[in-house]
């Protein structure tokens, strides 16, 4: 099993991550259309990008499949905002609520495996 270490952009990357993962939930959960929602949204927007981009610096052994995700997620993002922009709201919708539970739910799931960071420290800790 490869042992990985806590580097400053590691714990960055698993910071906005989080952060995002609470934003976005607020986001969700929060009335559509009004001015804290697109403060709220534009701070989930940034978030995402900085954990996708600081994706591109964490490679153990050169780029894996979540550095393609990232780098759909980065567009995902411009295309949900341009949705939004042209007021195509349907499309904003399900492009946000998409890049939230593929690219931060279900990627966030599987660095719980024992074998990530994550995991180990999660796993760990629970003994």
């Amino acid at each position: 099993m490869t042992t990985y270490q806590w580097t400053p952009v590691i714990v960055a990357h698993a910071a906005m991550a989080g952060a995002a993962l609470l934003v976005g939930s607020a986001v969700l959960a929060r009335r559509k259309g009004t001015p804290s929602h697109r403060v709220l949204g534009w701070t989930w927007v940034v978030l995402m990008a900085s954990v996708a981009s600081s994706s591109f610096a964490i490679r153990f052994n050169g780029f894996s499949w979540i550095h393609g995700l990232s780098v759909y997620t980065l567009f995902a993002l411009v295309f949900g905002v341009a949705n939004a922009r042209r007021r195509n709201i349907r499309a904003h919708r399900i492009t946000m609520i998409s890049i939230f539970v593929g690219a931060l739910v279900i990627t966030g799931l599987f660095t719980l495996l024992p074998q990530r960071l994550i995991g180990q420290a999660v796993w760990g800790a629970l003994g």
